[in-house]
């Protein structure tokens, strides 16, 4: 040992002196070493945002940038528009001596503006342990060890409902209000059978079906949080994502698959190897969503493709008839959890509301620039009823020097991803969206929603202002109201709990930004413009390397086509067939209908016409669901839910009489058997408008 400390003493270069202690440690804190002194090793290394969970996903999204952003083609014609104004100014000047005088009044008026101010199930499980906390619920070291990770202190009321019961491997149908944690009441659970049966083979045990890809991201990442200390695997597979990659993953066999029904159906017909038949637990998250989008037979499909044996859990904000459909269909004895629906808003969301006159529909642009640029300047999610408008608003919002992002279905997955990262780290101030960031989306600090115009339904209301005043906080709502939308306004004031207040914008305010409006809106074609331009290129190079594919394809061997559970004419009729029965719904008739779409093919739209479409896309969805409600309801086994007393009606009173189809199946008396034999009574023919019995029979007597 004493010849090794001689070599060492030796091999240290005679220039630099040896540092002991304190003095060392201060040379290597300046940066004298390679190693950090501030590096720390810890679990919690990197747990500090959802970046590692969403790592995988990242790696998925197709590489393919656009050659500009929508962003820098506003500042493009932005600049364009300033350095004209510029040199018309100069040329006013040389050739107007009363020029400089008009400015100065213009000036003078300026700054005088700027002064002015500014049913029954077969268990129920609704009534759960107030107590009950993450360590009573018998879960696993691995899973509390997360959930200590992740920040959870106390478990939310639909966690402590279905947690429990999930562990018992039963069925359930829940019914909770959105941003109250429904991820973790179901994962939980799963995680925790997954744990304590390990896998015997590489196969997909977990099913996990959600109604868009910005919600099987956000499940996806929660999971993987919540996996992050055990061996269970995931997988992702929505639509926008690599198909290459995700299929390789399919082929591992993941414990727990996070899915859109499109693309899942599209994996389960071209994907070897990958089935539904060891399916142990499907999830259905956000279920009425997924009925509105015309997801019903894809819905159906993956159902008949599952394992029949399998625990079964359905989440939805509202019991609809069609999730009522569905519950009975794919739920064996289901625990019913109804913890709070979504009918109310939050508590603590302040509404208020702006009053459109008759002949003032083309004021909404003008009104929401308005607010947006002296009111509400950060952190506000603007929602549209069409992709359309969105864009538009985009431009609009841009052209005014706002910083704006969008968020709509016309998307790729890249930029719908890219909008959301910018508005949660406060990179663009303004989200501009469509109904497809209403639901399920935690997007943190949102301060302020507006509704550009009021949603489909009282539904679709709640979850769209239900992305602001979540878990506590306090949030404001402003939602433009017409006349044509004051019904609704009624009915959510008739609910709400707290005050509605009406806010007024001053005439000559929305003037000065309808003009304002009226000015860009050559800026506005010209963004439209370059971005129809890059569109055809970025075409017609598709086209190129679609044929250089089909070169390589018929030199090499051919491969099959991806394949699809309907054909494209069975589904081109269907969407075609739906699209027609929403117009005649909307406008009441064939010759109505081909007035519009023949004034829809104008080059330039009106801002009257543009917000016109807006509400007509809504009522066009409130007439498709006055339709489902009209329809007679499914006879079932179990018994409806008993109706809620009205307040007029008296304790002691009669209910109403209720008409039950077995009940009259069944009714073997003998005034019912007279009425089946005998055909409708007199006053039934009557009622129903039928022809009254001849005397003498059906036989005509001869003369």
């Amino acid at each position: 040992s004493a010849h090794r400390v001689t070599h060492l003493v030796r091999s240290i270069p005679q220039e630099q002196p040896v540092l002991l202690g304190r003095k060392w440690r201060e040379q290597r804190k300046r940066g004298a070493g390679d190693f950090s002194a501030n590096f720390e090793f810890a679990e919690r290394d990197g747990l500090g945002g959802d970046d590692w969970a969403l790592a995988d996903v990242m790696a998925q999204l197709k590489k393919r940038k656009a050659p500009t952003t929508l962003d820098e083609k506003i500042e493009k014609i932005r600049k364009k528009r300033r350095t004209e104004e510029k040199a018309s100014k100069v040329a006013k000047k040389m050739g107007d001596p009363e020029y400089t005088l008009r400015e100065k009044d213009k000036k003078g008026r300026k700054k005088g503006k700027e002064t002015e101010p500014p049913e029954a199930f077969y268990e129920d499980a609704s009534n759960y342990d107030e107590n009950l906390t993450f360590q009573d619920m018998n879960l696993s070291r691995p899973l509390l060890k997360a959930i200590t990770a992740m920040g959870f202190k106390l478990p939310t009321p639909i966690q402590k409902a279905c947690v429990p019961v999930g562990l018992l491997g039963k069925d359930i149908c829940a019914c909770a209000a959105t941003g109250t944690g429904k991820t973790a009441a179901f994962m939980l659970p799963v995680l925790e059978r997954l744990i304590y049966k390990p896998r015997q083979a590489p196969v997909t045990r977990v099913l996990v079906l959600v109604p868009t890809r910005e919600l099987g991201i956000q499940v996806h990442t929660v999971t993987r949080q919540l996996a992050q200390f055990t061996s269970v695997t995931t997988c992702l597979a929505v639509g926008g994502l690599d198909l290459k990659s995700q299929e390789a993953a399919l082929r591992a066999g993941p414990d727990v698959l996070i899915a859109t029904p499109g693309r899942l159906i599209d994996h389960l017909h071209n994907t070897p190897s990958f089935e539904l038949s060891h399916i142990e637990i499907l999830i259905l998250d956000e279920a009425d969503r997924m009925l509105d989008e015309y997801f019903e037979e894809q819905m159906k499909e993956i159902i008949r493709m599952c394992a029949y044996q399998r625990q079964t859990m359905l989440f939805s904000a509202t019991m609809t008839e069609e999730v009522k459909d569905l519950a009975s269909v794919s739920l064996k004895q289901p625990v019913k959890i109804f913890v709070n629906s979504n009918t109310d808003v939050a508590p603590y969301l302040r509404q208020e509301f702006v009053r459109i006159r008759p002949a003032k529909e083309g004021d909404r642009e003008a009104i929401v620039a308005a607010l947006l640029t002296r009111t509400f300047q950060d952190h506000v999610m603007l929602f549209t009823q069409t992709k359309k408008q969105a864009h538009r608003m985009h431009i609009l919002l841009g052209l005014m020097g706002l910083k704006v992002g969008e968020l709509h279905g016309n998307l790729s997955q890249t930029q719908r991803l890219e909008s959301l990262r910018r508005f949660k780290d406060e990179q663009i101030d303004i989200l501009v969206a469509t109904d497809v960031a209403a639901r399920g989306l935690d997007i943190e600090g949102v301060k302020t929603v507006i509704n550009f115009t009021m949603p489909n339904t009282v539904k679709h209301y709640v979850h769209r202002v239900g992305r602001t005043a979540r878990a506590g906080r306090v949030g404001r709502s402003v939602s433009l109201v017409g006349e044509p939308e004051r019904k609704m306004l009624k009915e959510i004031v008739k609910k709400a709990k707290t005050p509605v207040k009406a806010r007024v914008l001053p005439q000559e305010v929305i003037l000065k930004f309808r003009d304002l409006i009226e000015k860009l809106e050559k800026d506005v074609y010209a963004v439209m413009r370059l971005e129809k331009e890059e569109r055809e290129m970025a075409h017609s190079q598709a086209q190129i390397s679609v044929a250089e594919k089909r070169l390589k394809q018929e030199s090499e061997e051919k491969q099959p086509q991806r394949t699809w559970f309907q054909t494209k004419e069975e589904r081109k009729k269907e969407r075609m067939a739906k699209a027609l029965q929403d117009f005649d719904f909307a406008l009441r008739g064939k010759k109505k209908r081909e007035k519009f779409l023949k004034d829809r093919k104008k080059k330039e739209l009106s801002a009257e016409d543009r917000a016109q479409f807006e509400i007509l896309k809504a009522q066009m969805y409130a007439e498709r669901a006055a339709k489902r409600e009209r329809k007679h309801k499914r006879a079932r086994a179990m018994p409806e839910d008993e109706p809620a007393q009205k307040a007029g009606q008296q304790k002691g009173s009669r209910p109403p009489k209720k008409s039950v189809f077995d009940k009259e199946l069944t009714n073997t008396s003998r005034k019912a058997l007279k009425q089946y034999r005998a055909g409708p009574s007199f006053e039934d023919r009557k009622r129903l408008g039928l022809p009254k019995h001849k005397k003498g029979g059906h036989f005509k007597s001869k003369a």
